[in-house]
């Protein structure tokens, strides 16, 4: 499904003009058709994945909304001509759409993290959205799921009644996992990264001004040099290099 409309186009992958009230109402208008879809939250990691992989970068254009989940993202927005444009965070996407779920009624699934995440997470979210419905969760173990494995978890999801699926595997295994799952759950499933983690208190966030700053890539480096460096020591500068060469060649076309 892709519902490209307005968009920007950064290293060949779609990044949409959004906004929290904006990605909410799509999702419920999913939701209550019982389309489905899935919704990626697109941060430099991302980008540069869907770059070097254009399978990767097929699933990123083929999603229903991707969102600029990273104020890098949203700064090359600007400069590519969407002034307007704001951050829309996969974890806090997650709590918006979780408090517009608990309005409406619509049942979400969580799927991802470790079961003592999850047990941590929905005690959390119902203790902060007390009429939001929580249809199920489940924590897949970490490696590849056989093909039976898969199929028994969109099963169970689709069993479950869920409108939404919240699914923290990981980038690019969410997004794989979810293009996988489009036509067998007839739900909106949102990749939300490491929002579980976030969310039930198991990773602390970034503080609000380093993220303001577009700085969180350092925080993370700093708290997770081992599983991180690779990502943001090499990713980062790579981006920066090939968003400037991108933008340049887009002038050169308007001046001529």
């Amino acid at each position: 499904m892709n519902t490209t409309g307005d968009a920007t186009w950064v290293l060949g992958s779609r990044v949409d003009v959004t906004s929290y009230e904006d990605a909410c109402d799509r999702i419920q208008t999913w939701a209550e058709s019982q389309t489905s879809c899935y919704i990626i939250a697109a941060n430099v990691h991302v980008m540069m994945t869907g770059y070097w992989q254009p399978d990767y970068q097929t699933i990123i254009n083929e999603a229903a909304l991707v969102t600029p989940d990273g104020m890098p993202l949203v700064w090359v927005m600007r400069q590519l001509g969407r002034k307007q444009q704001t951050r829309v965070y996969g974890p806090d996407l997650m709590l918006a759409w979780c408090e517009r779920a608990a309005e409406v009624g619509l049942p979400i699934y969580l799927y991802g993290g470790t079961e003592t995440m999850l047990e941590k997470l929905i005690t959390k979210l119902t203790q902060q959205y007390p009429q939001l419905k929580i249809a199920g969760h489940y924590a897949p173990p970490f490696r590849a799921l056989t093909l039976a494995e898969e199929k028994m978890d969109c099963d169970r999801i689709q069993t479950s009644g869920a409108a939404v699926v919240f699914v923290a595997l990981g980038c690019p295994k969410q997004e794989q996992w979810m293009a996988r799952q489009q036509s067998k759950i007839k739900a909106v499933m949102i990749g939300v990264g490491a929002a579980f983690s976030f969310h039930s208190g198991d990773v602390q966030q970034a503080p609000r001004w380093m993220m303001r700053l577009g700085l969180e890539w350092l925080y993370r480096l700093l708290t997770e040099p081992r599983r991180l460096w690779r990502r943001y020591l090499i990713n980062n500068p790579l981006f920066i290099l090939l968003v400037s060469q991108q933008m340049l060649q887009q002038a050169c076309k308007r001046s001529r």
